[in-house]
């Protein structure tokens, strides 16, 4: 059987927390023992995904003539089985996609929006203070409009080759013959002890006792296959439009906890938002291309790399003191950034955060052999004076990560880089026929101003909550696509996927080596590094240079491929979790 590992995230509340508005804590079970991967090679296409079964889902579809899109669909479908705490139809997502016929890249913007009667004191208790993280998240107020399924609906319309119909088929067998249950899920379902409060969540995955299933016990998710019927034979409008439309609504309106604000009209109303990618070039041989506003990710991506490349990081060790040092002050530079200055698609001076001579004046502010006690983030004149409404991008209790991730590329050369979630593990915990639906409402900051000046990621109808997912493509100098790659992990995504591409282009490590190289994140100041690696023994010397340091699980689920001088792929997934690489 595959392990698993994931993790729970206890909010961490505090006076400071305005300064960096992201929880330090981590609480939940260890790592499992990290399993011993090597790269996977192809020559004509290639699936990597959080689980066996997913991946093998979208290699057959792939197998069958399909291209990207069809595999993408069939995995994520999979995943709504397997993986019911991570991603669904129940949520939203970013997806990038290349197309090699006429070498273009954009995205597909599934993410989640609030609905229309939303309003921006709806996290503050009748004291005006913010709402505990695990009250909020819990029944219908933070479930927002779910986009994922739209949006693959929209990309398939343009770009799929197999009938949508097909793409369902593995889902609908999984969930209608069972699968086993695993320690991941295990684990979470003991930590979410409230689930047992809602019928039907505790139905699927809890005994009549309210206890999790053991390990190995088959759970069978009849209600789900039957949602997967109707959406593969009719498509998406009975999920928007149609009598599953009108069940969620009810099951949010109703909720035995926190009733929600969801109405059809969100549903029906709802709009894929299609766009450019963000783009920067790196060390005059790549370009890297990720996901704008509303997420933060790919801007924050960028900037830890246009800050490192005044430096000469190719000539310093993997898990070196002086590498670590100078990345996690590249990183904490970056986040100085991003907490001040990106929300939502509004004012973010993207240009001014990216242009290399402002980059190269933050690398000035690094001192190479001792930390900084803090840094500020920049000033732009796009931002004319601190009376601009986004003085503080985002005030969150926590950024949850319970995602998944999947990089895929088809045997024409097309790619995709999916991000997708519900937000924190089985979202808001109501399920409705079979999937559960998210809670990305408690995305957005709880506290709506700060000193009388609005909070740029503040509650606002229709609007999407700041997220950290970074679907990411890797081009090098002559535009050919090199490196397709992602991962879960709350607001440490950016330095999952930012460890990976060093990996690849600065230190010229297989793909599946630079997965697997030592996780460390710095958040709120902090160092972090991965427990029971050799980066570990780094913490008394870091100390030393002025760092704060904590050791701890860092588990990352990175799946990524590159492509090779010969064409040929090569992948990777993360041995911190249960993914797989599957090619031929």
């Amino acid at each position: 059987m595959l392990r698993f590992v994931s993790f729970l995230l206890i909010v961490s509340f505090g006076a400071n927390s305005y300064a960096n508005n992201l929880s330090d804590a981590w609480v939940g079970e260890a790592a499992s023992q990290k399993r011993a991967l090597k790269s996977v090679k192809a020559d004509h296409f290639m699936v990597a995904s959080a689980n066996e079964k997913a991946s093998q889902a979208g290699f057959e579809m792939l197998k069958k003539g399909g291209n990207a899109i069809d595999a993408t669909i069939a995995t994520q479908m999979v995943l709504n089985v397997v993986e019911p705490q991570s991603s669904g139809i129940g949520g939203g997502g970013f997806l990038l996609y290349y197309n090699t016929k006429n070498n273009n890249y954009q995205y597909f913007n599934g993410r989640e929006k609030a609905p229309k009667k939303a309003y921006e004191t709806m996290f503050l208790d009748k004291n005006g203070k913010p709402k505990e993280f695990l009250e909020a998240v819990q029944g219908g107020m933070s479930v927002a409009t779910p986009g994922v399924l739209k949006m693959l609906k929209e990309v398939h319309e343009k770009y799929g080759k197999l009938p949508w119909q097909e793409l369902f088929q593995p889902a609908i067998d999984l969930a209608r013959n069972g699968y086993e249950v695993d320690d991941r899920l295990l684990v979470n379902l003991e930590k979410a002890k409230y689930l047992k409060n809602f019928k039907e969540t505790a139905e699927l995955y809890l005994d009549k006792n309210g206890n999790p299933y053991p390990i190995g016990t088959i759970i069978k998710n009849e209600k789900l296959a039957k949602t997967f019927e109707i959406i593969a034979k009719e498509g998406i409008k009975p999920f928007y439009e149609g009598e599953l439309a009108k069940k969620i609504v009810e099951k949010v309106q109703n909720s035995p906890k926190n009733p929600g604000l969801l109405q059809l009209s969100d549903l029906k109303n709802y709009e894929v938002k299609i766009g450019d990618l963000v783009c920067a070039t790196y060390r005059l041989k790549y370009k890297i291309c990720s996901m704008p506003p509303p997420s933060s990710g790919g801007i924050t991506v960028l900037q830890i790399l246009g800050i490192l490349e005044n430096f000469e990081l190719e000539k310093l060790r993997p898990n070196s003191l002086k590498a670590t040092h100078l990345i996690a002050e590249s990183t904490r530079l970056a986040y100085e950034d991003r907490n001040k200055y990106i929300g939502d698609t509004g004012d973010v001076p993207i240009d001014q955060m990216l242009d290399k001579n402002y980059l190269k004046k933050r690398s000035s502010l690094i001192d190479l052999n001792k930390a900084k006690s803090n840094f500020e983030a920049g000033k732009f004149s796009q931002i004319a004076n601190d009376n601009k409404n986004n003085i503080l991008a985002s005030y969150q209790q926590t950024e949850p990560f319970e995602t998944t991730h999947m990089s895929i590329i088809d045997q024409e050369g097309n790619a995709i880089a999916f991000t997708s979630s519900i937000e924190y593990f089985f979202g808001s915990a109501l399920s409705v026929e079979g999937f559960l639906l998210n809670n990305h409402m408690t995305d957005f900051s709880f506290i709506p101003e700060i000193d009388g000046k609005k909070v740029a990621n503040r509650v606002e109808p229709f609007k999407q909550p700041r997220s950290s997912m970074s679907p990411t493509f890797v081009f090098d100098q002559n535009n050919k696509l090199k490196m397709v790659v992602g991962s879960p992990g709350g607001p440490r995504i950016i330095q999952f996927v930012t460890k990976a591409i060093i990996g690849v282009l600065d230190w010229q490590m297989d793909v599946q080596q630079a997965i697997s190289l030592p996780n460390f994140t710095v958040l709120n100041n902090v160092i972090e590094l991965e427990k029971d690696t050799k980066i570990a023994k780094l913490a008394k010397d870091l100390e030393k240079m002025g760092h704060k340091v904590a050791v701890k699980d860092q588990v990352s689920g990175l799946h990524a491929i590159v492509i090779d001088n010969d064409n040929k792929l090569i992948a990777g997934a993360d041995p911190r979790r249960g993914g797989l690489a599957i090619g031929q």
